[in-house]
C-alpha cells in the first residue's frame, strides 16, 4: 500500500516548498483510497475517500494536507463514512493509526476501527487527508494545478493530475518519433518539466486521423511511492493494448479508461498507443524494412514499464498484457515473440481472432514474401512506389495519411526473424514463463460478417468467403425474416470460425502439451455493447416497457467488444444506464475478476480482500456460482460461463469446431 503503513519514514515538511506537490517535495508517499464499490459518480458519494501520507508530527500534519490542497480528514466535517477504507487499510497492514483534524486545541487520531482518540503534538504518525477532487469523464477533467501532482521519473518531471477515484498521468513519452519503417528507441528524459495532463496524440490512421509521433501511454493508478518506499508496496500492473485491426484504435479511448480498473481492482493501469496500419506493419523485400514496427513499439513500451512504473507504484514483476480483438492478437503474438517473453507476467487476450477467413493473419503469421503478395505490393502500386529506385524511401516521402488511406494496407504481423521467429504460437515444448486467462464473447463474429442482401444461402456465404456449412450443425433458423436468419446462422458460423474454436484449440494443446497450465477461460454471455462500434441493433438487448433501455434476459447477440465497459467498470463513467438490476453486479464481478487475475494470476478474489473493501455483491456471487476452475491438463475443456449469475460449463460447439477443420485437437495434429 504505502510506505507510511509500513511506519518507515519520516516527513520533514517545508511549509509552501512548492507549488505542484510530488512524492520527493513532501518526502511521502501518497495513496487515494476511495469507496468504488458502484464504479461511477452517479452512484458513489463524493466524500467516502482519503488521501493518505506518510509520517509526520501533528504540527506538520495540516501543512501537508494543505500542500495537496486538501485538509486534515475531520468526521465533523460532514466527510461521510469511511468504514470500508478504514477496512481496506486494516486489511493490508493490520491496526494503524492517523492524524485527522484536531477539535479545539487537542490533536486527535483515528485507527483503523474506526477509534477516535487525542494523542500527544509531538507523535509522528501517518496522515488522513480529505479527498475531494472531482469527478471526471469523458466532457469534464479538472486539470487545474489545485488537483496536479508531479513524479520524478525517467531523468524528468512529469506533472499529472488527480480525480475522484486515482492519478492521472496522460500522454506519456515512451519512445521519440522514429523515421518512418524504423524500430523504435527508448526516450530518455532530458531533465525538462512535461505536463501529462493531456493524451497524447493516436498514431496515424485512416481519415486523415493522428500524427507520426504517437508513441505516448497513459497510466492510472491510486499509489505514488515516497522516496523510501519499499518494493512490497507495489501494485501489479495491467497493461492494456487497444484492438482496431491493427489497422485504427487508440489508448487514449474513453471505454477503457483506466481509472474505476485502478480504483476498484488496486491495480496500476497502462495503455499504449503504437503504429498502426501501413506505417506500423509494411515490410518489403530489401532486408531490412522487415515490418512489424507496431509490435516492436508494444514491446518497447513494456520496456518503459518495466524500467519506470515503479515510480508511479506498479510492481515491474508483476505485469499482465491484455487486450482485445487486434489487441488480443497481440497479446497472443508478444507470447510468441522471443523478444517479449519473460518481460510479463500474465496475459489476457480478449476476443482473440484466427481459424479461418478474415480471422487467419491474427495467429498465423505470414511470411514476409507471403505478406508482399498478399498486401505489400499492392501497397507500393497504389502509392506509385513500385518502380522507384528506393521503395522505402520513396514511402517516407508521402504524407502519412495518404499511405493510411490507400485502397490497400498492411496490418499483419509478419515472420521477421527477430521479433516473431516462427509462424503460430508454438504450443509444444517447455511451460511457457506466463500465466493465461482468455476467451471470448459468445456471438463475437456477428460483427465480421455482412448483412445479406439476398435469401440464398450459398450466394450469401461465397459473397463472405465462406463455403454452405453442415445444415444440421449450422442450422438456419426458421424466421420470418429469412435475411435475418440467414444473419444469424453467418453469424454462428463467424463465431465458430474466427474465434471459438482456434482459442479452444489453443487452450486444449497448451494446458495437454503443459505449455499453457493452467488457463483460464470463459465466454461472455451479457455483453453491453459499446456506443462506437459496430452500430448492429441485432447486439442490442430488445427494449420493453419495462426495461425501455433493453431486457439483457431477452435474446440478443453478445458481439465483439461488448464486454468491454465491464472489463473496464465504465457503465457509470459513460453515463450509460443500467439495463435491469443485475447490470452493475456483473460489472462489479467482471473487474473483480480480471483484477483478480492481475493480483494473484487467478480470477477468483481472495475473499478476505472482499469483504476488507465491502465488495459484498461478488462475495455473494462467489458464494453461490462456486469458484471458476481453470483449464488442466486433467480437466481441458472446462470455462466459465460469464452471466449473471455465472456457472462452471464445458466447451460447447465441439462438432461444429470438427467440421470447420478447427477441431479441439487442432494444434495437437
Amino acid at each position: 500500500m504505502v510506505t507510511m503503513l509500513s511506519r518507515l519514514s519520516f516527513a520533514a515538511f517545508v511549509v509552501g516548498a512548492v507549488a505542484i506537490p510530488s512524492p520527493h517535495s513532501l518526502n511521502s508517499s501518497l495513496s487515494i483510497v476511495v469507496d468504488n464499490d458502484l464504479l461511477g459518480p452517479s452512484s458513489n458519494v463524493s466524500n467516502s475517500g482519503v488521501l493518505l501520507l506518510d509520517d509526520y508530527s501533528a504540527d506538520n500534519a495540516s501543512a501537508a494536507c494543505e500542500a495537496v490542497g486538501e485538509q486534515l480528514y475531520s468526521p465533523e466535517l460532514g466527510a461521510g463514512s469511511i468504514r470500508k477504507v478504514l477496512n481496506y487499510i486494516k486489511h493490508v497492514v493490520s491496526d494503524l493509526q492517523f492524524w485527522i483534524a484536531p477539535k479545539g486545541n487537542s490533536t486527535r487520531t483515528i485507527r483503523t476501527d474506526g477509534h477516535v482518540s487525542f494523542a500527544k503534538s509531538f507523535d509522528v504518525l501517518p496522515v488522513m487527508c480529505t479527498q475531494t477532487a472531482p469527478f471526471s469523464n469523458e466532457t469534464f477533467k479538472d486539470t487545474s494545478e489545485k488537483w496536479q501532482v508531479s513524479v520524478q521519473s525517467n531523468n524528468e518531471t512529469v506533472t499529472g493530475f488527480r480525480d475522484r477515484f486515482s492519478f492521472r498521468f496522460l500522454g506519456v513519452r515512451y519512445a521519440p518519433q522514429p523515421e518512418r519503417f524504423t524500430y523504435s528507441v527508448p526516450y530518455v528524459g532530458n531533465g525538462s518539466e512535461v505536463s501529462a495532463t493531456e493524451y497524447g496524440s493516436q498514431c496515424v490512421q485512416v481519415g486523415n486521423v493522428g500524427t507520426e509521433d504517437c508513441l505516448f501511454l497513459n497510466i492510472w493508478t491510486t499509489y505514488l511511492p515516497g522516496p523510501s518506499s519499499g518494493n512490497d508496496t507495489l501494485k501489479p500492473v495491467m497493461f492494456w493494448i487497444h484492438g482496431g485491426a491493427f489497422a485504427g484504435g487508440t489508448g487514449n479511448d474513453p471505454t477503457t479508461d483506466g481509472g474505476n480498473l485502478a480504483s476498484r481492482g488496486d491495480v496500476v493501469v497502462v495503455g499504449i498507443n503504437y503504429r498502426l496500419s501501413t506505417l506500423g506493419f509494411l515490410a518489403l523485400n530489401d532486408s531490412v524494412t522487415n515490418g512489424n514496427y507496431g509490435l516492436a513499439d508494444q514491446i518497447n513500451a513494456i520496456d518503459w514499464v518495466r524500467a519506470h512504473i515503479k515510480d508511479f507504484g506498479g510492481d515491474p514483476d508483476r505485469i499482465t498484457i491484455f487486450g482485445q480483438s487486434a489487441g488480443a492478437a497481440s497479446v497472443r503474438a508478444l507470447v510468441a515473440s522471443p523478444k517479449a517473453i519473460g518481460k510479463f507476467a500474465g496475459a489476457i487476450p480478449v476476443s482473440s481472432l484466427g481459424g479461418i477467413n478474415y480471422g487467419v493473419s491474427y495467429a498465423k503469421y505470414y511470411t514476409i514474401a507471403e505478406d508482399l503478395e498478399v498486401v505489400g505490393n499492392a501497397v507500393l502500386s497504389e502509392s506509385g512506389c513500385a518502380n522507384a529506385t528506393s521503395q522505402v524511401e520513396c514511402l517516407r516521402s508521402l504524407s502519412p495519411y495518404a499511405l493510411a488511406d490507400l485502397g490497400t494496407i498492411a496490418r499483419f504481423p509478419v515472420v521477421d526473424g527477430t521479433y516473431l521467429t516462427s509462424d503460430e504460437l508454438e504450443l509444444e515444448g517447455p511451460a511457457l514463463p506466463v500465466r493465461i486467462m482468455m476467451g471470448i464473447t459468445r456471438d463475437d463474429g456477428a460483427p465480421f460478417i455482412s448483412y445479406p442482401q439476398t435469401t440464398n444461402q450459398s450466394e450469401y456465404l461465397a459473397a463472405e468467403g465462406y463455403s454452405v456449412p453442415p445444415s444440421d450443425l449450422f442450422p438456419v433458423p426458421d424466421l420470418e425474416n429469412k435475411t435475418l436468419a440467414l444473419f444469424e446462422m453467418g453469424s454462428h458460423l463467424a463465431t465458430d470460425g474466427v474465434f471459438r474454436c482456434i482459442d479452444q484449440a489453443t487452450v486444449y494443446a497448451g494446458v495437454k502439451n503443459g505449455r499453457l497450465d493452467p488457463v483460464y477461460f470463459y465466454e461472455f454471455n451479457r455483453t453491453y455493447q459499446i456506443t462506437t462500434w459496430p452500430g448492429l441493433d441485432l447486439c442490442l438487448p430488445p427494449a420493453t416497457a419495462e426495461r425501455p433501455n433493453g431486457d439483457p434476459d431477452a435474446e440478443y447477440l453478445k458481439c465483439h467488444s461488448g464486454e468491454l465497459y465491464y472489463v473496464f467498470g465504465n457503465l457509470g463513467r459513460q453515463n450509460l444506464p443500467p439495463r435491469d438490476e443485475f447490470d452493475i453486479p456483473f460489472e462489479q464481478f467482471i473487474v473483480d475478476s480480471f483484477s483478480s487475475f492481475a493480483r494473484s494470476f487467478n480470477p477468483n478474489p481472495d475473499a478476505a480482500f472482499l469483504e476488507a473493501r465491502g465488495y459484498e455483491s461478488t462475495l455473494r456471487e462467489l458464494e453461490q456460482a462456486g469458484v471458476w476452475q481453470p483449464v488442466t491438463a486433467d480437466d481441458p475443456t472446462t470455462m466459465r460461463l460469464l452471466q449473471w449469475p455465472s456457472v462452471q460449463a464445458s466447451f460447447p460447439e465441439a462438432p461444429q469446431c470438427e467440421s470447420l477443420g478447427l477441431g479441439i485437437d487442432y494444434y495437437l495434429k
